[in-house]
């Protein structure tokens, strides 16, 4: 799996949102937003864009699951439809750094390493994600393999950001299932359908990829 790109100049990059479709004639875009509240966009200073370009929220409002929003400086169609896909980063110290118990930003769980019920090490954490049926913890085998978790208290009880890793239940995270099932020739379990209760993914108005 390719790093991804991240803005040069920021010490400690978090993205807050990815740009969309452009959305009317007057510049507006659609933007899929990482933070509790999409309408907090523009709380958070200059957002950035990979290319060292910074873009400010000059206005937002929500639509369904995305915000529309329109950027100082970005005032027409063609120039809305030029900013299709541009992830947009704050660094990770415009964020608030107090969180409530069992909050994590999705940033500072990446790297972590995974263990399991016997403090074997599985791998590390390469990303979080979120396709609308609660998170999933992706980590990285040392095989080289990818595998998704339900990112719930059941399958990840336990993270200790001051040690870097997260302890897993193998049971509940599905692990042993997949691996029964693998051994078997069948085809592999779908993780993505487990519904445990997603962990709470950052205090309100906090920013990013939680």
């Amino acid at each position: 799996m390719a790093k991804p790109r991240t803005p040069a100049g920021i010490e400690n990059p978090v993205q807050l949102a990815v740009i969309g479709a452009a959305h009317g004639i007057k510049g507006e875009v659609r933007v899929k937003t990482f933070t509790e509240d999409p309408m907090a966009l523009g709380t958070y200073g200059p957002l950035y864009a990979v290319d060292g370009r910074t873009f400010t929220v000059a206005a937002i409002r929500p639509a369904k699951e995305v915000v529309i929003v329109r950027f100082k400086g970005i005032d027409d169609r063609n120039a809305a439809e030029a900013l299709n896909g541009e992830a947009l980063y704050v660094d990770r110290s415009a964020l608030p750094e107090k969180l409530e118990e069992e909050e994590f930003y999705h940033a500072d769980l990446v790297g972590l390493t995974v263990l399991d019920e016997t403090g074997e090490s599985l791998g590390r954490v390469i990303a979080v994600h979120n396709f609308g049926a609660g998170d999933l913890l992706e980590f990285r085998e040392h095989s080289g393999s990818t595998v998704m978790i339900p990112f719930t208290r059941d399958a990840v009880p336990e993270i200790d950001l001051s040690e870097g890793v997260v302890r897993i239940d193998s049971v509940a995270a599905g692990l042993e299932e997949a691996e029964a099932e693998a051994a078997s020739g069948k085809e592999s379990a779908d993780l993505h359908r487990f519904d445990g209760g997603s962990r709470p993914r950052g205090p309100k108005d906090a920013g990013g990829n939680r």
